[in-house]
């Protein structure tokens, strides 16, 4: 492929675009370096939560998010990208390469892609049941690779066991205090661009009607709230062949997939991961997969927001110059 350089502009304003992509408590573990025909993805080591996520599983799958992200940013500015996965086996920290090639066309679909990123948010309010989601499915899983990534929509008859899997890790992390300070510390008010802020939690009433749900150790007595029933979200489940950093990053660019796909029809969305962060809530999970073999790496609540709520303010990112670096 001809290795052509793109404007610095066009690399920010897409770095800025990919680093809305959502991360575990918001941490943003992404580093990127802009060179003169490329443009490289490092998982920050100095920014991952060892007692949650121990391995930096997920600290990747945030970065594969944000690749994702960038390759929609660059699609709508008119340019494709071509992605090398782990460039140098010297340093698995780099997770990938972009090189560019010109864009024959740029489509409305291209840019309306890119803005939902800009609509996309997490949301853990209980949500409605989607209507016609089976019609949905076909073109989340035409989004991404399939052979890569494995997408499971689960039965309603499945929740119980999932809330199972939910209860378990909230068992086995109740007395981890390495745990519990990394919540209460990613939950802080004083954190200015990183971290989750009050107003993305939920209120007391409503995390008790999601049974998915992380639980954070902040009371939201005062947050916003919504009326109505138990969450009736549809569940979806990304696994993969194998648990790789290859695969972590896999499931990160499916994850920004489904992501703004259902930001586009509409839906809002809810990545849970906690639930994937023990072998044995894996395998309850595992159990509820069409492939029992298959590694589960994150869980997609889907829904429609109830009628009236309060949107709150996009989740804070940290400045652009913290994460992006020029070498030309």
């Amino acid at each position: 492929m001809t290795q052509t350089m793109v404007d610095a502009d066009v690399v920010a304003g897409a770095v800025e675009l990919a680093c809305r992509a959502p991360s575990l408590h918001n941490i943003q573990p992404w580093r990127w370096v802009a060179g003169d025909v490329s443009v490289d993805l490092f998982v920050d080591p100095h920014r991952k939560v060892t007692a949650t996520d121990r391995s930096g599983r997920e600290a990747i799958i945030s970065c594969g998010a944000a690749l994702d992200h960038f390759r929609v940013a660059m699609a709508a500015a008119g340019w494709v990208t071509h992605v090398d996965q782990f460039p140098n086996p010297n340093n698995l920290d780099h997770l990938a390469s972009a090189y560019f090639a010109p864009a024959a066309d740029v489509t409305q679909a291209r840019r309306d892609r890119a803005k939902a990123i800009l609509r996309r948010r997490t949301n853990r309010q209980p949500f409605r049941a989607p209507k016609r989601f089976e019609a949905f499915e076909p073109v989340l899983r035409s989004s991404f690779d399939n052979e890569l990534v494995a997408l499971d929509v689960l039965t309603d008859d499945a929740r119980p066991r999932l809330a199972e899997a939910s209860r378990l890790t909230d068992a086995l992390r109740r007395y981890d205090d390495r745990y519990q300070h990394e919540l209460a510390w990613w939950t802080s008010p004083l954190r200015r661009a990183d971290g989750i802020p009050g107003s993305a939690l939920t209120s007391e009433s409503d995390a008790r009607r999601v049974d998915l749900n992380r639980r954070f150790p902040v009371e939201q007595l005062d947050g916003p709230s919504c009326a109505g029933t138990d969450d009736q979200a549809k569940i979806l489940v990304l696994s993969t062949p194998q648990d790789s950093r290859v695969d972590a990053l896999n499931c990160g660019e499916a994850l920004s997939a489904v992501l703004l796909e259902c930001t586009l029809a509409g839906l809002a969305t809810c990545p849970v991961t906690h639930i994937t962060e023990f072998e044995s809530s894996r395998d309850v999970i595992r159990e509820l997969l069409a492939r029992p073999a298959a590694v589960p790496q994150v869980v997609i609540r889907v829904g429609v927001e109830p009628e009236g709520e309060w949107e709150p303010k996009p989740t804070p990112r940290r400045p652009l110059s913290d994460v992006l670096e020029f070498h030309r």
